[in-house]
């Protein structure tokens, strides 16, 4: 199982094109399928709100879809996610990149992000 970061979910669904052959390759042959955190969810929900991010539904609607129609697993952001991200290292400040990286961490997952800068926190592998 790989897991998303939130660009590769909303490229996943809406701009393939946009995936890398790594990434795309890496989702095809997961043998779980991909999956994301659930801090995804709040990410697209909070950035659409603030008028950032066009969709074509409703967040909660083309969240639902997207999992649904890419057979997408959802983590949810539990305890042990939780003190992970708060000790990773000071690289950058946001925090729900470092829900996402916590959760790759806790679950031993590869992590699909064309985000160089998550590509330099310890104990993670990032495909793109």
């Amino acid at each position: 199982m790989v897991l998303l970061d939130t660009c590769a979910l909303l490229w996943l669904a809406g701009d393939q094109d946009a995936l890398s052959d790594n990434a795309k390759a890496a989702i095809s042959s997961s043998l779980d399928g991909p999956a994301v955190s659930a801090i995804s969810a709040f990410e697209i929900a909070f950035t659409h709100r603030q008028g950032k991010l066009e969709l074509p539904l409703p967040p909660e609607q083309w969240y639902a879809e997207a999992l649904k129609s890419h057979g997408i697993r959802e983590i949810p952001v539990d305890g042990a996610c939780c003190l992970a991200a708060a000790a990773l290292p000071l690289i950058h400040r946001d925090p729900c990149d470092r829900f996402v990286i916590a959760t790759a961490q806790v679950h031993g997952l590869s992590l699909l992000t064309p985000d160089r800068v998550i590509a330099r926190y310890p104990d993670v592998t990032v495909i793109w």
